[in-house]
């Protein structure tokens, strides 16, 4: 059993929005980032490759979405780099749930991704004894 904060994230042509109940930011993808000139990708493989190597970090079982314009990605705590397919992906005590319900809006709305985030993590936190429903949600 997951015992976590879930984490959303759901994308279109024009935007991404990520959403949990729980958000961290984590300086270390921060600082490859601006190391790397912004590409996510490239910072993501980056810290993958330092988790990895790291005595204390290697032993989290801990997972990342990091997004840009571009893509979103999941960096593991083995230090794995995900792409995943499509345009939602979800972390945590509630992914299941989160990401079935924001697919489900995706597909059948028109809703923009921020839109779509909100309402998908409100059904999670209804569902989800590990998922409260005080979000927060960031928008590129």
């Amino acid at each position: 059993m997951i015992h976590s904060t879930t984490i959303l994230a759901v994308r279109d042509k024009d935007s991404v929005a990520i959403g949990g109940d729980g958000q961290v930011t984590f300086e270390k993808i921060e600082r490859k980032i601006e190391q790397y000139q912004g590409n996510l990708p490239r910072a993501a493989l980056e810290l993958a490759k330092d988790w990895r190597q790291d005595k204390v970090l290697r032993k989290l079982e801990a997972l990342m979405i990091v997004a840009d314009k571009e893509k979103s990605l999941v960096i593991s705590g083995s230090g794995d780099v995900i792409e995943p397919d499509g345009r939602v992906v979800a972390i945590g005590s509630g992914a299941g749930y989160a990401q079935a319900a924001a697919r489900a809006l995706a597909e059948h709305t028109d809703y923009p991704p921020r839109r779509i985030v909100e309402i998908a993590m409100r059904i999670t936190a209804s569902i989800c004894i590990y998922t409260n429903d005080q979000i927060t949600i960031e928008e590129l």
